[in-house]
């Protein structure tokens, strides 16, 4: 079972997800990949309710912390899916610090060093980063380009800046992209 609710951020509605296990889902209203499995569009009333749980009473706790401008210090349980690579790369996610950034192909290297290889794909860690569900608790926002470009946030580039300016980042060598599949 599902169970959903809704938080208002300072810079726009949030939809929240979690099962019995943590947290599943955490979405910008109208991002892309909007809700995942949960898409209105075909949502199975029997998969889901709109209830606090103490999960989703904790998420929320942890976002008006964050968009208080600190850095809340415990975290809701999360309950993170998706293919091995894809937890993988969620899970180099949440090492990023507050206030600090990574790059796609920093990313890339560490992957292909825990799986032995000599390289791996900036644009696979890209997709994985993409299709992340639990938005600014899994801190994709804190990826960006190796030369510095603010693309591929599935919340939109506006929000990738504000989470990233509320977070007091250093943000004089990034750039928002004119063009490009990530705007």
């Amino acid at each position: 079972m599902q169970y959903i609710t809704h938080y208002e951020s300072p810079i726009g509605g949030i939809l929240l997800a979690a099962d019995e296990t943590g947290l599943t889902g955490l979405w910008f209203d109208g991002q892309k990949y909007f809700a995942g499995r949960l898409d209105h569009a075909h949502l199975n009333q029997d998969e889901h309710e709109e209830k606090n749980t103490p999960v989703l009473e904790q998420a929320k706790e942890w976002l008006t912390i964050y968009f208080s401008g600190r850095e809340p210090l415990v975290y809701p349980p999360i309950h993170m899916t998706g293919t091995p690579f894809q937890l993988s790369v969620w899970k180099i996610l949440q090492k990023i610090p507050y206030g600090q950034t990574v790059t796609y192909g920093e990313i890339a290297k560490e992957i292909a060093k825990q799986k032995g290889l000599p390289r791996m794909s900036a644009q696979a860690v890209g997709g994985a980063v993409g299709h992340n569900k639990i938005s600014i608790i899994v801190p994709c926002h804190r990826v960006v380009g190796t030369n510095g470009s603010l693309t591929g946030y599935a919340g939109g580039i506006e929000k990738k800046v504000k989470l990233l300016t509320l977070e007091k980042a250093d943000m004089s060598t990034f750039f928002i992209p004119t063009k490009g599949t990530a705007l």
